[in-house]
């Protein structure tokens, strides 16, 4: 007997955006499955929030589809496509309290009146703002107005959750409240959420998969695990990650029986699967590659070094110590180090460092796509 897969909560398929001349997301393809929570990720400018802005029907789309729980709303009004998005900007309307901001779209979709009363009952119980709902915009706290505005998107039992940067105007420490809260409710709701934000702890915390964009082009898609351990380019290596990764231009020896990565001021043991990938002896003298190396990876030793650290600024943080330097030859590259907090690294010294190989990720340097096993 068969059974019929579900149809996935959001599909893009060939969505291009363009603003006259300038192309700002091309080619994009993604299906978010039902009841999934994505993120996407990158610096400002990528393309993330264009999109996010199609999804929502704000932004025409230039070329390709747009399916929300298998139905085509490329097209339609936003009021049309079953979603509701929650803003930066909290978009709170000053004059109502916030019952009435909170039951504004069910009002203007004509419910019953007994009906509004008891899903904003609801989205106030859930978000913890009951005793709030007679006061206004103004009497409210940041965190208190972001939930408010989520309030506002829960009522409408929406198919697809938008949210854009909803945390950025929040101080440290409220963000890290609500990223729980956020984790908590999607948890409880189940709704296929689509989440765009610039902070990488937004993203590894709250993402069931986070899709990655550079200059409107998706670099990645993958787990928070798979995006950390196995970034796919150069620039997800570079970008994923705090500190950075420690990217380092290497050729490849073929020396002893794994071989060697070898560059200015380092002696890394290669993978045991690279020379098998790099296929034969001369592509291994001719290519390119460049090593990633996580700062955690890296180990103070007192044996054989890979690397040497000359230390310019340390950093004590208790349990851990942030070390950036540079390798110790002539105009030796800058380095991040992430040591014990009782390493006591000090200022202008020299540390011996080594690191396993199978800690390292290489790189293609032309291409900037990681080779694997």
């Amino acid at each position: 007997m068969s059974t019929s897969t579900p149809s996935p909560g959001l599909e893009l398929r060939g969505i291009v955006k363009r603003f006259g001349e300038v192309t700002v997301v091309t080619q994009l393809d993604l299906t978010v499955a039902e009841g999934e929570f994505v993120v996407l990720l990158g610096e400002s400018g990528c393309g993330k929030s264009t999109t996010l802005r199609m999804i929502a029907g704000l932004e025409d789309v230039t070329e390709g589809q747009i399916l929300i729980g298998g139905r085509d709303v490329t097209q339609a009004a936003p009021m049309a496509r079953d979603i509701a998005m929650v803003f930066q900007n909290y978009a709170l309307y000053p004059h109502m309290n916030v019952a009435q901001n909170m039951s504004f779209a069910l009002d203007l979709a004509g419910r019953p009146k007994a009906e509004i009363e008891a899903q904003v009952k609801k989205a106030a119980q859930v978000l913890n703002i009951e005793h709030l709902l007679q006061r206004k915009p103004k009497e409210l706290s940041g965190g208190q107005r972001q939930r408010v505005a989520i309030g506002r998107a829960i009522v409408r039992e929406p198919k697809v959750f938008l949210f854009d940067e909803p945390l950025s105007n929040l101080d440290a420490k409220l963000r890290g409240h609500m990223r729980a809260e956020l984790a908590l409710l999607h948890e409880r709701l189940g709704k296929t959420t689509v989440y765009v934000t610039h902070d990488q702890v937004e993203a590894m915390t709250l993402a069931n998969r986070i899709v990655i964009f550079d200059k409107g082009r998706i670099q990645q898609v993958g787990t928070p695990s798979e995006v950390f351990n196995q970034p796919a380019t150069l620039f997800v290596a570079a970008f994923i990650g705090t500190p950075s990764m420690n990217l380092l231009v290497a050729r490849f020896a073929a020396e002893g029986e794994h071989g060697r990565l070898r560059g200015e001021g380092f002696d890394l043991p290669a993978p045991d699967w690279l020379r098998g990938r790099l296929r034969s002896a001369d592509q291994a003298l001719k290519q390119a590659l460049t090593v990633g190396i996580r700062p955690q990876a890296l180990q103070a030793t007192a044996g054989a070094a890979s690397l040497t650290l000359c230390a310019d600024v340390v950093e004590y943080l208790g349990t851990e110590s942030q070390v950036v330097g540079h390798l110790d030859v002539p105009g030796g590259q800058r380095i991040t180090a992430t040591l014990p907090g009782d390493a006591h690294a000090q200022l202008h010294s020299k540390i011996a460092l080594s690191v396993s190989a199978d800690d390292l990720h290489v790189f293609d340097t032309d291409s900037g796509m990681a080779l694997r096993p």
